[in-house]
């Protein structure tokens, strides 16, 4: 093989499969259930010592808990704080690394097509578009080999060559 030949098979990028892509999806969903038990309970013990000082008033309440999903008020805000949550951690991993902790494991890069990581609105455009990773479906069929998410995004996911 010419050297021309073996710099090309070198560079040319490797796109995942779609059991990779849902490998590391599913891997991501579990860190991201560990940081939402975190963040709720910041969340209830912020609300509990509130509620020690009188701050704020469970009464008809089960506990804290139920005030902070059901009261009018909270529970909107306690929503937006978990979103906020979610956006915050795949926004940071996309556009510090190009890789959540799942995709690390499970050798993927999120990136531009030179190879940069994104930028942070395009990490809002490829979360509202991901319709929560079903989006990863078409990828298979797509003539690019990339996700809706990824296409909106105008980014693409790649495989990372193995490190020997």
């Amino acid at each position: 093989m010419n050297k021309k030949k073996q710099q090309d098979v070198k560079t040319q990028k490797q796109y995942p499969s779609l059991f990779r892509r849902l490998a590391a999806w599913l891997y991501d969903g579990l860190v991201v259930a560990a940081v939402l038990m975190l963040a709720g309970g910041v969340a209830m013990g912020i609300a509990a010592i509130l509620m020690s000082i009188g701050a704020i008033d469970i009464t008809g309440y089960e506990d804290v808990s139920a005030y902070m999903t059901q009261h009018p008020v909270a529970g909107p805000i306690y929503t937006g704080y978990l979103a906020f949550v979610i956006i915050g951690f795949f926004a940071y991993f996309w556009c510090k690394a190009g890789q959540t902790l799942g995709m690390r494991a499970w050798k993927l890069r999120i990136q531009n097509k030179d190879g940069s990581n994104i930028r942070f609105t395009q990490a809002i455009i490829r979360l509202c578009t991901s319709a929560f990773g079903l989006g990863n479906l078409i990828a298979p069929f797509s003539h690019t080999k990339q996700s809706f998410q990824d296409i909106m995004a105008e980014c693409e996911m790649v495989q990372l060559a193995k490190v020997t």
